[in-house]
């Protein structure tokens, strides 16, 4: 598509938009939509936080589906079904491999054949479609979404929508909404282990060096630390202590010194060398696992649940998997493993994160739909209001889960993520919640509601012990200019990740870091740091 879509106004919607009285984007978050031109088809005529949406006509509505291997799509899931009762909507979805997301829903915009509604969309990932007007530029309607607006004025979020925006001033993807920041990765340990050769649960990076060095005199033969993920997780959660980015928080490469009041490329930093460094020593000594940085997670699962290795990166139900593996192949009962608090680095005990999570596109084609104020209403009903949220993750009360005082547990044949272990029936694979397509984002008491004890003590200790660094200021490029970016920053970070490995496993010596970042120029380096610094220098004078 090479011309943005124009909107589509019939004769009778206009008549019926004469009682309308809509401005789009009063609360500030956008600017230039106009509401009134929506056709109101299967919309209710009144709609606010708190009401469940049900369309005055019953319509179909086109999604794009992440198929998770671990629980594969079934038309036959309670959730399409009670959504077509309580709502009126069918959904109809595009079912794409989780493997192949990224990739195949690009080819569905760029060919004009992409569903109404593409959810699993990571904030930045929207800006390759927004020059071409194949995606909506949604804050222009978001006063046609109630709840969205207010759990973005209770919650204080406006800054972080800021960072959406395109140079344009509008954003174009709805993120997930948190109440809160909350961390799921950390290291996961084997604490018998630990205790029985009285060795303390590190609580920094370099207490972790010393208990693994430990480990391997007390178990010469073992790998005290062998990783997953390609090792990406571990670099990300430890970058922060060090005042850096890498792994899955590498993004742009571009780290922001205020300082400075500008930006650098990150790679090339002292904090990053530092890390590096570190990570050296680990690999080195024989205390980290060469092959973390290339094997399949199942290889370092192996290793762990069957004791060659005592800590391994994971989450809140990588943890629970481990122990059921663990179960048959040390015994029940003869191990324990935990979440241990991230540990803190030379910069402190900091924490990264966002309360803005992935989210849903939509399609520009929608300006078209004489459903168009319907499909939003349901869009914010189901993904922001408290009522849809509930619904995305628990399911349907008496059927999947019951209430009482406020308290919610699932029924006694379901199970999720070892909540309820001898339930028959598991909540994703056999109802089609909780899982990534829909349940995303709300409150903290909804987020936490599924939390198990252990898992409600790491958020609390995590919670007591870092300080949450503040987020970036955004560089809202021109399309022209996304292009260049796009250009730039591919061979960078690159030639950035091959560097990275080579300087931790040994292979290029450290003292040859500042040669790197040198050659980083070669790759167009100063080209990068000069167009975002002049866009982010012009965000910032045209805001004031």
């Amino acid at each position: 598509m090479n011309q943005k879509p124009r909107k589509f106004v019939g004769k009778m919607v206009l008549a019926s938009m004469m009682t309308v009285v809509l401005a789009a984007c009063s609360s500030g978050n956008g600017a230039g939509g106009d509401v009134t031109e929506v056709q109101t088809k299967a919309a209710m005529e009144t709609y606010n936080v708190g009401d469940t949406f049900k369309a005055t006509e019953p319509f179909n509505l086109s999604i794009l589906y992440s198929d998770h291997p671990i629980y594969p799509f079934k038309k036959d899931w309670l959730l399409f079904d009670k959504i077509t009762e309580l709502t009126g909507v069918t959904l109809e979805p595009t079912i794409v491999p989780m493997s192949d997301y990224s990739q195949k829903r690009s080819l569905l915009i760029s060919s004009g054949d992409a569903p109404l509604i593409i959810p699993k969309t990571y904030p930045g990932e929207e800006s390759a479609f927004v020059s071409s007007g194949a995606v909506l530029p949604i804050s222009d309607y978001i006063d046609l979404m109630p709840n969205f607006k207010d759990k973005v004025e209770k919650w204080g979020l406006e800054d972080e929508l800021e960072g959406l925006r395109q140079e344009d001033g509008k954003y174009y993807v709805l993120p997930g909404l948190h109440e809160e920041v909350w961390p799921d990765y950390t290291l996961l340990v084997r604490t018998d282990v630990f205790e029985e050769n009285n060795i303390a649960i590190p609580t920094t990076w370099d207490e972790l060096y010393d208990a693994a060095k430990k480990l391997k005199e007390i178990y010469p033969d073992s790998i005290p630390f062998s990783d997953g993920f390609k090792f990406n997780s571990t670099l990300n959660i430890a970058a922060t202590g060090f005042g850096t980015k890498a792994g899955w928080g590498f993004g742009n490469g571009l780290t922001y010194k205020e300082d400075q009041d500008g930006f650098v490329y990150t790679a090339t930093t002292p904090e990053y060398k530092e890390m590096l460094t570190y990570f050296n020593k680990l690999v080195s000594e024989g205390l980290l696992d060469k092959e973390s940085f290339t094997q399949d997670d199942d290889q370092a699962v192996q290793k762990f649940v069957s004791g060659k290795s005592f800590m391994i990166n994971g989450n809140s139900q990588t943890v629970v998997l481990h122990r059921n593996d663990m179960n048959k192949t040390l015994g029940e009962g003869k191990y324990s493993v935990a979440k241990i608090t991230v540990p803190g680095g030379p910069k402190g005990q900091l924490m990264s994160g966002s309360r803005l999570e992935n989210g849903v596109m939509i399609s520009g084609k929608i300006q078209k739909s004489e459903n168009f104020k319907a499909i939003m209403q349901f869009v914010d009903w189901l993904y922001y209001s408290d009522e849809g949220q509930e619904f995305a993750k628990w399911g349907v009360e008496g059927e999947t889960f019951t209430k009482e005082g406020g308290k919610r547990k699932l029924v006694e044949d379901v199970n999720y993520n070892g909540l309820n272990p001898k339930g028959t029936k598991d909540l994703r694979i056999d109802f089609g919640f909780s899982g990534g397509v829909f349940a995303y984002g709300g409150t903290t008491d909804l987020l936490q509601s599924m939390f198990s004890e252990e898992e409600l003590k790491f958020q609390q200790d995590m919670k007591d012990t870092k300080e949450v660094i503040p987020a970036e200021p955004p560089i809202p490029y021109s399309s022209e200019d996304r292009e260049r970016v796009t250009l730039l920053s591919t061979p960078l970070k690159d030639y950035s990740d091959q560097n990275t490995l080579k300087f931790i496993l040994g292979e290029r010596d450290l003292s040859e870091f500042d040669t790197f970042a040198k050659e980083l120029d070669s790759q167009g380096l100063s080209n990068y740091l000069k167009l975002a610094n002049d866009t982010y220098k012009a965000y910032k004078e045209n805001k004031q």
